[in-house]
């Protein structure tokens, strides 16, 4: 064995292992810290790997190979960041290379520098700082662009660029085109590594002046004590409860002792509010981090978390691996939402990797939901998890009225009945705006035949194609695939094409012709598919710019519109009788959630859910927003059937164009899991819920314990050795460690 230095790097590549190299010709042992990336070859291609150890020696027997460059001289990864990712390599059982690249921005997963990207800014000419103010009286909007402009120091580089002049609000595109014709203003290009200064934004009186109601300020000064080390708080708080504030307040604390602080949102669409909220308050500091931003725009962002000039992080799920020199805080937002458990690849759950992470920089996190996943509320109930309880809505707003309303044997037009028509119109009339929820895009989900009973199927999927009708498509949601909307059955050349069941699309047509003078605003993936198009909508539905609103789950998170005094829940019915035992939960949570939208203001609100099924307990236990007797008879349920959280379980997916390979390959990958331990039970192989999807054939494999560390050993001695089956070379496969969706 070479007692040379050797470097053991993580390789992003599908195996389960670090790679040993030599070091790179020239480069001394000081240049080679751990967490820096290496260009090294790996097969017939170079790669960027990360640096973890420098060590003597190497147990591989053949020829080491030798790096190629070294691509840093400061670690991108500190040592508290390589833990968190050792630690989910682990947890998750994924390829530690590939947990490493994961945790990189685009930009830092290539050998080549970031792109140097120029950035508008516009500027004061000699006139315009020398102009008055006053001068600008009737003209508001100049006015406020001259102010923001001439408090910047008067340096060739100094400037405004789009996204902090977007944080003064309004239409400053019109405005600054008058500057500039009056010669006060010019444009011009500079590289965007100084788009990192400080707008100096005021915070306003109206958000620095929050009066706490009893509960909230308990639960500020909970979390205030504990600043110094690592809790977990659960902040169970109803709609409209402030939980909002109770953040601000206490992230308002580790600012102040030079900390940072980290807030993850489940959607895009949660962003808006939060970051607008938050940068009233604090300015500047504040910074974005999701799937919207392109490569250029996410590794700046990164850039400026890491450098610690953004002392806020505000993010959707990947913005966990953000690096926080000086972390101080941890919220996670929504916390129940399955939207923070990514799907694809390195399978991980935002939440679980923040609590891990909060764990490691021995600093407090924040778990905050009106609806808490049914494993928190179990933690908190057991004391692994500090409860903070906010019963009462914030600044004296009312709980709204919710009523059951039967709709069997009700005449509908398209899916709305008379009496939620009636409650619409009177709404409407007392000057209120309505929201409208239905958790299904496009037209209708069905195009059927009423002559020869053909439906238009998806050919790749186990799936009905469904109706576009604006864009006349017909498109499946579940592989993209699309096709023209046909004007004859394929099958029998009849005119007698209909659509069947409702869609948001349908909804809003139908809402059109009852309620032609009012202002309808549909917000759905449809309708928010360019980029700025959900930010908009937003604001002119919070504005009040729309009397009635529809839509889907993008409308039911966290989202505050005074103006909403009815919510009308279209079809509430979907998650009584899903095969997935956690449709129940999901269903009370997205009915709480979407119901939480009405009556936020001075105006009492009402909600009203049209089911099939009126005597169902859960829903007379949802009409009494008694979650948590919900919560408490879900759990006694799952306690009997010994489903997490009294058990831990992992899904082994497989999928191929053959549905032979995936069976053959699970009952192979059962066996190994079976003669590994006694204390592991599998059950299936089993069809996924949707067997067929884009082509190809999936199939399930459930491993359960009653213990995690049992699981975890069963898996980390069976995993790696799946590759070397037979069957593995026909299949695509993963594991899926604390599943929250169905296949």
């Amino acid at each position: 064995m070479s007692q040379s230095v050797v470097l053991s790097v993580a390789v992003p590549a599908p195996l389960y292992q670090y790679f040993d190299y030599l070091p790179p010709v020239d480069v001394t042992t000081a240049e080679l810290t751990p967490g820096i990336r290496l260009e090294v070859p790996f097969g017939r291609r170079q790669c960027v790997g990360v640096l973890l150890a420098v060590h003597k020696g190497s147990d591989f027997r053949g020829q080491l190979k030798r790096a190629t460059r070294v691509l840093d001289s400061e670690p991108v990864l500190d040592d508290n960041m390589r833990q968190l990712l050792d630690w989910a390599a682990s947890y998750y059982h994924h390829p530690p290379g590939e947990v490493y690249s994961t945790a990189l921005p685009a930009s830092l997963r290539r050998s080549r520098p970031p792109r140097q990207h120029t950035l508008d800014v516009w500027q004061l000419t000699q006139s315009g700082r020398q102009a008055s103010v006053d001068e600008l009286k009737r003209s508001p909007r100049q006015r406020e662009i001259l102010i923001a402009l001439q408090k910047l120091p008067d340096e060739p580089d100094s400037g405004l660029d789009r996204q902090q002049l977007q944080q003064l609000g309004g239409d400053w595109r019109n405005a600054l085109k008058k500057l500039v014709a009056r010669g006060w203003a010019c444009q011009r290009s500079r590289p965007s590594a100084r788009d990192t200064e400080a707008l100096p934004i005021e915070a306003s009186a109206a958000t620095q002046a929050v009066t706490l109601n009893s509960h909230q300020q308990i639960a500020v000064q909970s979390l205030l004590d504990d600043l110094e080390r690592f809790q977990v708080s659960l902040l169970y708080g109803v709609t409209g409860s402030g939980k909002t504030e109770v953040y601000l307040q206490a992230i308002a604390s580790v600012l102040q002792r030079g900390r940072q602080a980290l807030v993850l949102v489940p959607e895009i669409g949660l962003t808006p509010q939060l970051v607008t909220r938050f940068r009233q308050r604090f300015g500047a500091v504040v910074d974005v981090m999701h799937s919207g931003l392109n490569d250029g725009e996410r590794y700046r962002a990164w850039q400026r978390a890491a450098s610690g000039q953004a002392r806020i992080i505000i993010g959707t799920r990947s913005a966990v691996f953000t690096p926080l020199p000086e972390p101080g805080i941890i919220v996670v937002d929504e916390e129940h939402d399955s939207s923070l458990k990514q799907m694809e690849g390195l399978r991980y759950s935002a939440r679980d990797v923040a609590i891990m992470r909060a764990r490691l920089s021995s600093i407090p996190i924040v778990l905050g939901s009106a609806t808490p996943a049914l494993e928190s509320y179990h933690n908190a109930n057991r004391g692994r998890y500090r409860l903070l309880h906010l019963p009462a809505r914030a600044g004296g707003a009312m709980h709204p009225t919710m009523q059951l309303l039967d709709v069997r044997g009700q005449p509908m037009d398209e899916g709305i009945s008379w009496p939620l028509m009636q409650s619409i119109q009177q709404h409407l009339q007392r000057g209120g705006q309505v929201l409208l929820f239905l958790n299904r895009r496009g037209y209708a989900p069905t195009l059927l035949c009423h002559d020869c009973g053909w439906v238009a199927q998806c050919r790749r999927c186990d799936a009905h194609m469904t109706i576009h009708q604006r864009a006349e498509r017909l498109r499946c949601h579940h592989c993209g695939a699309e096709a023209a909307l046909p004007k004859k059955c394929p099958g029998c050349l009849s005119n007698e094409l209909r659509p069947v069941g409702q869609g948001t699309e349908r909804t809003e047509t139908a809402l059109q012709q009852h309620f032609p003078e009012q202002r309808i605003l549909r917000i759905d993936r449809d309708t928010t598919q360019r980029r700025g198009q959900m930010d908009a909508l937003l604001e002119q539905a919070e504005r009040g710019e729309a009397d009635i609103l529809i839509g889907t789950q993008l409308l039911a998170k966290g989202h505050h519109f005074p103006g909403v005094t009815l919510v009308g829940i279209l079809n509430s019915d979907q998650g009584l009788f899903s095969v997935d035992f956690r449709a129940p939960e999901r269903m009370a949570q997205q009915v709480l959630q979407v119901a939480g939208r009405a009556g936020r203001a001075d105006k009492p609100g009402e909600v009203i859910i049209q089911t099939h099924s009126p005597d169902h307990p859960l829903l007379h236990s949802l009409t009494r927003q008694d979650y948590d007797r919900i919560a408490r008879t879900l759990l006694q349920e799952r306690e009997l059937v010994e489903l997490p959280p009294y058990s831990y379980i992992a899904l082994l997916r497989a999928e191929a164009t053959d549905a032979q390979h995936p069976q053959t390959f699970l009952h192979q990958a059962a066996g190994k899991i079976t003669a590994s331990t006694n204390n592991v039970e599998t059950l299936g192989p089993v069809p996924a819920p949707m067997e067929r999807r884009a082509g190809r054939y999936r199939y399930q494999l459930l491993i359960q314990c009653a213990e995690r560390g049992r699981l975890h050993h069963a898996l980390a001695t069976v995993i790696p050795q799946l590759g070397t089956l037979n069957a593995a070379k026909r299949v695509r496969w993963s594991v899926d460690v604390d599943p929250v969706d169905s296949y």
